[in-house]
């Protein structure tokens, strides 16, 4: 009976990471070891646990920093050690992923397996590039061919006869580098020369790219154009529908690279409504939260919140820092009966009513000086009020300020302090050597650390012709005061709104 660990044959899918499988994600967040490929996204590889090992194998053509015998015996000497192992694959491990030469020298070890089938960029990438491998009246089959026979070879592995004449749609893994010969034993074979053809690289992802032509041209503009690996030839008249079909390389900003400024935990909504309109995001951690030195003043103050008229909140995450010191205190919200709260953005009121509770006070424009005149506007007394204020190390006392001009008694305590995360030269500079089209921000912190950062790699500036894009006035007169070149400021201070302003800033540059 095998005493050892497990290797599970992971399908990453073609790219995207969203198109890997559940039950892939669920084997990645567990695993003690990662053995992955070149073409596995690297956003995978952040669900991995902290203190997992990554052991990357990839392969590039004429690039081999492992042989496969050796990731053979790799795998086998991981297993031994009783570790649970997922060998992550790009695409899916038994469709031309060399997964069945490592499924059997796991069996002729005696080490337990699992196979979890994963997209094959066969099927992805020509479904992304608007390319459907089947269609009524037009193709019933599609073929899945190895493009990656050697010139040099006297043997043929592929049966050129019986590929060409039929009206399959043929999908060639691996050909970029031998498309003139491929396209040219179809020919001689049979297959008319006018049959459509296309050529998708890096399918499934910010940059795919794709290209079609005749079969006796593709060759000629695949050279032209400078193509390389990654990519896929596919040939038939299916590819005439991508000109109605086309779908992914269309969106609003596909093609444009992005920078977001974030925090090291927090989820970007940004992120993900830029993804969603075709961005290529890069996503570079520029706040990290940490507890303030002492928590006695805010949990002195939550003990006895009931006598404060007012809670100011200005940030989801100053609420998430609120609850969590409730908990800790063994409170919740019913401490809060008879507080009213004032909330300064949409993210700062959906985080509050996430715990059950609606704001009272929530001003049209998202700021502090809205919050103020809001106050003023509606009339509401402030003169005596007594106002607890949470907030982060960084925030800017106008708010504070101004309700103490107005009469009112305001504790403003620091719930957390932001610093800049640490983050080598290396990665700092690359993220700006990527010639990103923008970079965003969503705070005054955010332009703040990300400056810091900059000055550590002694960088005086994002550099010539670099462009951002503000949430707002406030953080766009932050980043103006330290050199940035602010050409998108979102029409009111919500993520969807700076995105809707990203949009109309590119679609007027077109």
């Amino acid at each position: 009976m095998n005493k050892g660990g497990t290797v599970y044959l992971v399908g990453a899918g073609p790219g995207d990471p969203g198109l890997c499988t559940v039950r892939g994600l669920e084997l990645i967040r567990k695993a003690d070891v990662i053995v992955y490929d070149y073409l596995v996204d690297d956003r995978l590889l952040s669900y991995t646990r902290s203190d997992v090992e990554l052991v990357y194998v990839g392969k590039q053509a004429g690039r081999h920093t492992m042989r496969q015998e050796e990731i053979n015996r790799l795998l086998v000497e991981l297993a031994a050690g009783g570790r649970e192992v997922v060998r992550l694959k790009g695409g899916d491990p038994f469709v031309f992923g060399r997964g069945g030469e490592e499924a059997l020298s796991l069996s002729d070890a005696g080490v337990s397996f699992e196979v979890v089938p994963g997209v094959t960029s066969g099927i992805a990438a020509p479904a992304y590039a608007g390319i459907p491998l089947t269609h009524r009246g037009i193709s019933t089959s599609g073929l899945l061919v190895t493009g990656h026979e050697s010139p040099e070879e006297k043997r043929e592995d592929l049966d050129w006869i019986g590929l060409a004449p039929t009206d399959s749609t043929l999908v060639f893994y691996m050909g970029v580098r031998n498309i003139d010969r491929i396209a040219r034993r179809l020919i001689e074979a049979g297959r008319d020369r006018t049959t459509p053809a296309a050529l998708i690289r890096w399918g499934t992802t910010p940059a795919q790219r794709t290209l079609t032509a005749r079969l006796d041209e593709i060759a000629d503009r695949a050279a032209c154009e400078l193509f390389e690996p990654p990519a896929l030839l596919i040939v038939g008249k299916v590819v005439e529908l991508r000109k109605r079909l086309r779908w992914f390389d269309n969106r609003p900003l596909f093609g444009k690279r992005v920078v977001v400024t974030r925090s090291r935990s927090q989820r970007s909504e940004l992120s993900a409504l830029l993804a969603s309109r075709g961005a290529e995001v890069i996503e570079f951690p520029t706040i990290e939260m940490r507890p303030p030195d002492s928590y006695a003043r805010l949990d002195e103050a939550l003990r006895r919140v009931g006598e404060y008229d007012w809670l100011l909140l200005t940030s989801q995450n100053t609420v998430a820092a609120l609850f969590d010191r409730l908990d800790a205190l063994g409170l919740d919200a019913r401490c809060f009966t008879g507080v009213r709260f004032a909330v300064v953005g949409c993210a700062t009121a959906s985080a509050l009513r996430e715990r059950g509770i609606r704001a009272d006070l929530e001003p049209r424009r998202h700021t502090a000086e809205g919050l103020l005149e809001t106050f003023d506007s509606r009339r509401i007394p402030t003169a005596g009020a007594r106002v607890l204020f949470p907030c982060s190390s960084l925030s800017a006392p106008i708010l504070a300020d101004g309700l103490a001009e107005r009469g009112a008694v305001v504790d403003r305590i620091v719930a957390y302090v932001t610093v800049p995360p640490h983050a080598s030269p290396e990665a700092i500079l690359s993220t700006l050597d990527s010639t990103p089209d923008l970079v965003t921000f969503a705070s005054s912190s955010a332009v703040t650390n990300f400056v810091s950062l900059l000055t550590r790699c002694g960088k005086d500036g994002m550099g010539a012709g670099r462009r951002a894009a503000s949430i707002g006035p406030v953080t766009t007169q932050t980043a103006r005061a330290s050199g940035i070149d602010v050409v998108v400021e979102a029409a009111d201070a919500r993520i969807p709104a700076l995105v809707e302003s990203i949009e109309d800033y590119f679609s007027k540059r077109r």
